[in-house]
């Protein structure tokens, strides 16, 4: 008697639940996922004036106008500078350690302008504010290191010590349209 050799079935896995698997894995993700969300460049904007209140007086001394064209190049009071020399330009602008007549006359009445044009290279935009607030948060670590011993970002906010850095190099900065010229 000859007998058969029975063809055996190949083995599988059972794939009829892998998609419920997907889908809870898919699920679990979406929910425990955090996506970052671009909020933008965070600044504090003064209050509106009254509409038959008059913009307070600036004296020229007190203004430092900055442009940045559409080619990334600086402009500081007409006076072309590089990037990384913008922040040291405008330590001394609003301290102005010499008392130096083309200088401001206080830190607490300097203004920076920052104007640029349509054209100009966000990226450079940015890096320009950067360097603006690099140089007030130097200006005030220092006089906070001279005053308390210690830095600025140490101070607790709204301390009197923290209030006083702040009324000494207050941020007074003026971001006008950019122009097409």
């Amino acid at each position: 008697m000859l007998l058969k050799k029975r063809k055996r079935e190949e083995p599988e896995i059972n794939g009829s639940s892998m998609a419920d698997i997907a889908f809870l894995l898919l699920i679990f993700f979406l929910v425990t996922t955090t996506i970052n969300v671009d909020t933008g460049i965070g600044l504090v904007l003064p209050p509106p004036l009254q509409e038959d209140q008059e913009p307070p007086p600036i004296k020229e001394r007190n203004l430092m106008n900055i442009l940045v064209n559409s080619e990334g190049r600086v402009l500081m009071d007409d006076q072309p500078y590089q990037l990384t020399e913008v922040k040291e330009r405008l330590k001394e602008f609003i301290d102005n350690p010499n008392n130096d007549p083309n200088l401001s006359e206080s830190s607490d009445l300097a203004i920076v302008s920052v104007k640029t044009q349509r054209q100009t290279p966000y990226r450079i935009y940015v890096d320009m504010l950067d360097e603006v607030m690099g140089a007030y948060k130097e200006l005030r670590d220092a006089a906070s290191r001279s005053n308390y011993g210690v830095p600025f970002g140490a101070l607790q906010d709204n301390s009197p010590q923290y209030d006083q850095i702040t009324d000494m190099y207050p941020k007074k900065i003026s971001i006008a349209e950019p122009g097409d010229s």
